[in-house]
């Protein structure tokens, strides 16, 4: 099922996403990368034929995508961050490389979160917001804000 769903769609696919982002190097890789999501929701596929192999492909094409722009918005901040110290705060290579891992490591394990831990931590460690203010901007409870820091937390600690 998988080798004929890439024989018969790879090439579909692939000039799909270069439309979608304007390069055809960049298009190759995520094509590839779909293939890859697709042989891990292999059950889905146990089940027989898909009814619409095309509109099965750019449902997990998007997702690839998506997390394409997720991963070059976070490197591109990282960088602006970077640039902003000056040349005599720069890290080497090697310390930027392994602090970027870091980043998209956290980030996945915040993408992972229910929304409210994701917006309480992201407005706490990102924006400097008290959980007082994180309470009045979500309209939530002081607890709730705490729980779902807590939440938060726990995950990115477990992560690492």
């Amino acid at each position: 099922m998988h080798a004929r769903l890439y024989t018969e769609h790879h090439g579909w696919i692939e000039s799909w996403l270069r439309r979608q982002i304007g390069c055809a190097y960049q298009a190759q890789d995520l094509s590839q990368d779909t293939f890859e999501q697709v042989l891990r929701s292999a059950p889905a596929l146990q089940s027989g034929e898909l009814r619409e192999p095309r509109a099965f492909l750019v449902t997990v094409a998007r997702r690839v995508l998506f997390n394409h722009w997720r991963r070059r918005d976070l490197e591109r901040a990282y960088l602006e961050a970077l640039a902003a110290l000056g040349e005599e705060f720069a890290p080497s290579a090697e310390e930027r490389a392994a602090v970027f891992q870091a980043l998209e490591h956290i980030d996945a394990v915040l993408q992972s979160l229910p929304e409210r831990a994701r917006q309480v931590f992201v407005l706490s460690q990102l924006d400097g917001l008290s959980y007082p203010r994180i309470a009045q901007e979500l309209g939530l409870s002081a607890i709730t804000v705490r729980r779902a820091m807590k939440q938060a937390l726990v995950a990115v600690v477990a992560a690492f």
